[in-house]
This record gives structure tokens, C-alpha cells and sequence, in this order.
């Protein structure tokens, strides 16, 4: 038997109980917990004090938590308000945040500050849908227009950027056969889809769905944890990566999890349960861990890159959001520049596939989370006092469904 040892993990799981515990108990501070795991991770990681490394048992659970985080992710997508007007407005913007985008990772290249700027350039197009649907509900905007179009903004940046990975950074026969791959886990989970659809039709299935929900088979939580993993492993063996079966099982779910009759009413509150109450906080924290500290200190040049990094990402995500206008005020343009240019778990997953496949050092992917970083610290409260400042619109409301 392999000699475990659960010390490290003891303190990673002691820091994701204590930075959302900590925070409650000063529910003024809007602080993200998730902002607090990953600095806590640094600390006592081999940056700092060095009381723990990423050992068995914390990559494994870490793993995992990248995985419930794509696939929550996933979950979040409003396929009902992907039309119209919101979706060409989104789509574009995003059209133009990526060719920004890699106009910026050319400039950056040949500053010198990055080594692939087209990898840079995905990094810096995605956008934190996880964190700002808390800010829009926060604010009563979630079922706005405005809301919505912020909502498909990001939801369309997130799918973006996880395919870009996946297609220029993925498979090993180049872009021709990774467009085939791709073709070929849609086409999968298209068949999925309508096989679970079908499934869901037959009042014999749907009884035992409703017996076993509530026991301790939890069969739905089951479920949903067999799709998202086969759909890691099938991405894996595609040679995609694992985050695009995760991001695509979580989307899948949302296309058969919309009728409340078909649905129980706490399922997703389950899925979540699971996600951020045990195995998503051990992947912040895990990152934060290995979080190279000494690489962003070593040189001056390199503590330059945070601020730098920060600005592109407004560029790159913000300038965009002036598509919008027409569509809600100028002072909700600005908002959404700011929202849209909130990014932290994308760059978190993407920069460790840079390294691992060596197109980005230890300072190129610290200065990218540190930006991230401060992108979740600055740009959510930015935009809460900003709407606050406006005060509630006067439109009519979209229909939309809790999330």
C-alpha cells in the first residue's frame, strides 16, 4: 500500500474552512474567499513558511476540484438567452476581445515579457463567469437585460477560451486532427444528450429517479459525477484537455436539466455542495501552493508584469463592452468592462498547462494570477458601486431561471 500522508492535506482543508468562516464574520469586506484560499496557499506553501507541498492526496482532491469547477462552470450557461440581439452583441464582443487580444500577446512577445503569445492572448480573452453571476445576483441585475448580456458575454469568452486551448494546445497530430477530436466529443455528447432525453421520457426510469434522489444513493448527484467524469476521461483520451470534457458535461446537464418537473428543486444546490464545500476550495488553495513566489520577487522585471498584465486584461476584455452601447447606458457600458475583465480561474488552469507543456516560466505564470488576482479584488466591487451609484434600471426583466 502507497505511504500516505494526510498532514498536508490537513492544512489545506483547515484554510478552505477558514477564509469563507473568516470573511463571514466581517460581511462587509466583499472579499471573493476564493482570493483568501489562494494567498492563504501561498503562505504556507514553499513560498513562505513552507509547511506544506502539493503532495499525493492534495493533487488528487485538486484535480478533482478543477474539474467540479468546469463543470459547474458549465452549469451556469443560459442556453435560452444565447439568441437575438444579447448573442450577436457577445459573440461580436468577444470577436474583437480576442483579436485584442493576440495583438496584445505580439506586443508582449516582443517586449520580451511573454515566450507564446497566442496562449497568452486565450489567457487574457477569458473572462471569471463564476465570480461575476454572484456580483449580478448580488445586485438584482442577474435576470435583467443587462444581466444577461454580461452573463452570455462571459459564458461565450469561457467556451472560447477553453476550445482555443484545447485546439492549439491539445492532441499531438496538430489543428486539422484536433478539429476532428472535437468534432468527435460534440458529436458524443450530442448522443448523450439525447439518450439521457430519452431516458427521462420513461416513467419507469423517472420512478426510480424520484425513489432513489433522496436516500442515500443521492442517484442524481451520481449521475451527473459519472458524466462529468466520463467525459474528462473521454477528452483524455481524445488527447484534449480534461477541462473541455468538464466545461462540456457541465453544458450537456444544463440542456436536459431544464424542466422542474423532469428535475429535483435541490440538485444543483447538491452539485455545488460537493464542489465548493469539498473538493474546489483544495484546488484554490493547492494553487496557491504552488504559486511561485520567488519567481515574481527574483527580479523587478518581473513584479512589472502584474500591473502590466492587468492593464492588457482591461484592454483586452473592457474595450469591447463599447459594442454595448445603444443596448444599456454608458455608466452600464462601464460596468460591464469591468465585470468582463474579471478573471481568475481560467488563468489559473490555463497557466499550469503552459508550464507543463513549457510555454510559460514559474514569473510569466505568477504575474498572470497575481493580475488575476487583483482583477477579482478591484474590478466586482467596481462594479457593484457603480450600479449602486445608478440605482435599479427601469427595464423590463428577462425571464431566467435560478442558477
Amino acid at each position: 500500500m502507497t505511504d500516505l500522508h494526510f498532514g498536508g492535506l490537513l492544512l489545506v482543508v483547515t484554510v478552505a474552512f477558514a477564509a469563507p468562516f473568516l470573511l463571514g464574520l466581517a460581511p462587509r469586506l466583499r472579499l471573493p474567499s476564493v482570493v483568501v484560499e489562494i494567498v492563504a496557499g501561498i503562505v504556507i506553501g514553499p513560498s513562505v513558511l513552507g509547511w506544506v507541498h502539493v503532495d499525493e492526496p492534495i493533487a488528487v482532491l485538486s484535480l478533482i476540484g478543477l474539474a467540479l469547477l468546469l463543470f459547474l462552470a458549465g452549469l451556469e450557461i443560459e442556453f435560452e438567452h444565447l439568441r437575438g440581439r444579447v448573442l450577436k452583441l457577445a459573440f461580436g464582443g468577444w470577436l474583437v476581445s480576442f483579436a485584442i487580444a493576440v495583438a496584445a500577446g505580439l506586443v508582449l512577445k516582443a517586449a520580451g515579457l511573454v515566450d507564446s503569445p497566442l496562449l497568452v492572448a486565450i489567457i487574457l480573452a477569458a473572462t471569471s463567469l463564476g465570480i461575476i453571476i454572484p456580483v449580478l445576483k448580488d445586485a438584482g441585475e442577474i435576470s435583467t437585460p443587462f444581466g444577461q448580456l454580461v452573463v452570455a458575454a462571459g459564458t461565450i469568452a469561457d467556451f472560447g477560451g477553453i476550445i482555443l486551448l484545447s485546439l492549439f494546445f491539445s492532441g499531438e497530430g496538430g489543428v486539422g486532427s484536433t478539429v476532428v477530436l472535437l468534432a468527435g466529443l460534440f458529436g458524443i455528447g450530442a448522443a448523450v444528450l439525447f439518450a439521457v432525453k430519452g431516458a427521462e421520457r420513461s416513467k419507469v426510469v423517472m420512478r426510480d429517479l424520484v425513489r432513489l434522489q433522496d436516500t442515500t444513493a443521492q442517484i442524481r448527484v451520481r449521475g451527473a459525477w459519472l458524466l462529468m467524469i466520463g467525459f474528462v476521461a473521454l477528452a483524455e483520451a481524445f488527447g484534449l484537455e480534461a477541462i473541455l470534457g468538464a466545461f462540456a458535461a457541465g453544458a450537456i446537464l444544463t440542456l436536459v436539466d431544464r424542466d422542474a418537473f423532469m428535475t429535483h428543486p435541490q440538485f444543483r444546490t447538491k452539485l455545488e455542495a460537493v464542489g465548493f464545500g469539498v473538493f474546489i476550495p483544495v484546488f484554490f488553495v493547492a494553487s496557491g501552493i504552488r504559486f511561485d513566489l520567488n519567481a515574481l520577487l527574483d527580479q523587478p522585471s518581473n513584479l512589472v508584469k502584474v500591473p502590466i498584465f492587468l492593464a492588457v486584461l482591461v484592454l483586452v476584455r473592457g474595450l469591447p463592452a463599447l459594442l454595448y452601447r445603444g443596448f444599456v447606458s454608458s455608466r452600464r457600458v462601464a460596468v460591464a468592462a469591468v465585470l468582463q475583465s474579471t478573471s481568475l480561474p481560467f488563468i489559473v488552469a490555463a497557466t499550469a498547462i503552459g508550464q507543463e507543456l513549457g510555454l510559460l516560466d514559474g514569473a510569466q505564470s505568477a504575474a498572470l494570477i497575481a493580475a488575476g488576482l487583483l482583477s477579482v479584488l478591484i474590478f466586482p466591487a467596481t462594479g457593484l458601486a457603480l450600479l449602486g451609484a445608478e440605482g435599479r434600471p427601469k427595464v423590463a426583466a428577462v425571464p431566467s431561471r435560478a442558477m
